[in-house]
């Protein structure tokens, strides 16, 4: 019988696949993976109103879950674990919550994403409430454990989305405000949703979250100004940044990075407005932490 989620259906291109060399495999997924852009693309309009509503939620105070089960949970969790030292934003701001808890990361949990009271005891776990906003990952749009959570979080009065690579049932995409529904085919190895749907799920999630820090002022032109100096690396991309845009030596812009508190965008203020610390801080606030806003310098042109 012929399974109705696209995701769980046979390519046709690959039937062959196990007699094939190396170089036809390779071949074969490329050009399989080809189309993953474009399907995104094509929900390019959802994909927005999920970045405006996670932009809603930061300014109000609320916060960002995302709720899957296997892989679709684990690429939650990375994109979430991700933000805070990319943006400096405090880990509760961004969240992921995988069927299973914590052992799911690295090993499956079986029956985990079929248990519905399971999302409902997480997401109360997690402390979800009225103005989060709690987006649903399920490759095959079926999966139970994401449609309870959606289904609870509404209850709590939070925003819902649904992130999915085949058509959702009817009371799923009751559950969600917003439905971003990303047609990626079949995939290479029937049901194995870690390729196809998993790359376009990435490419999703990096959007939702890089378009809503970029809204709340978490970048100055395509510079990364909110980061955390935790590494060398960080450290000194910090300095690199502040050189460029500043126009400073790499010891200025070290003593500078000092000065702000290690912060790279109130260093900026700092020094294109001559100002305090705690006034530039004052300055960045009132104009909902965009730089762009509080300086009158468009960030310095990209060398080529």
């Amino acid at each position: 019988m012929l399974d109705p989620r696209i995701t769980e259906q046979r390519n046709p291109r690959s039937a062959g696949i196990d007699l094939a060399s190396p170089a036809e495999i390779v071949a074969l997924m490329n050009a399989e993976d080809a189309g993953v852009p474009a399907a995104v693309a094509a929900q390019a309009e959802h994909i927005a109103r999920a970045v405006a509503a996670a932009e809603e939620t930061f300014r109000a105070g609320g916060r960002l879950f995302y709720v899957g089960a296997g892989t679709s949970g684990r690429l939650g969790v990375l994109d979430a674990s991700e933000c805070p030292p990319t943006y400096g934003v405090d880990p509760d701001m961004v969240q992921g919550i995988i069927a299973g808890g914590l052992p799911a990361l690295t090993r499956a949990q079986e029956g985990a994403e079929d248990r519905p009271a399971g999302a409902r005891d997480d997401l109360t776990q997690a402390g979800v409430r009225a103005g989060d906003f709690v987006v649903g990952i399920a490759a095959s749009g079926t999966t139970p454990y994401v449609r309870a959570a959606l289904e609870h979080a509404r209850s709590l009065g939070a925003r819902t989305a649904i992130v999915a690579c085949s058509p959702p049932p009817a009371e799923t995409l009751a559950a969600a405000d917003i439905a971003i529904v990303v047609i990626t085919g079949p995939e290479v190895v029937t049901g194995s949703t870690r390729m196809k749907a998993g790359t376009a799920t990435k490419l999703v999630l990096n959007t939702i979250t890089t378009g809503a820090m970029i809204r709340i002022g978490k970048t100055y032109g395509n510079l990364m100004v909110d980061l955390q100096a935790t590494n060398a690396k960080l450290e000194d991309r910090s300095e690199r940044i502040l050189c460029e845009v500043c126009g400073v030596t790499r010891e200025e812009a070290r003593d500078l990075l000092g000065q702000s508190g290690r912060r790279v965008k109130t260093a900026i203020v700092m020094q294109k407005l001559g100002v305090s610390r705690d006034e530039a801080d004052r300055r960045l606030a009132a104009q909902g932490g965009v730089v762009r806003r509080v300086i009158p310098d468009a960030p310095p042109p990209v060398q080529v």
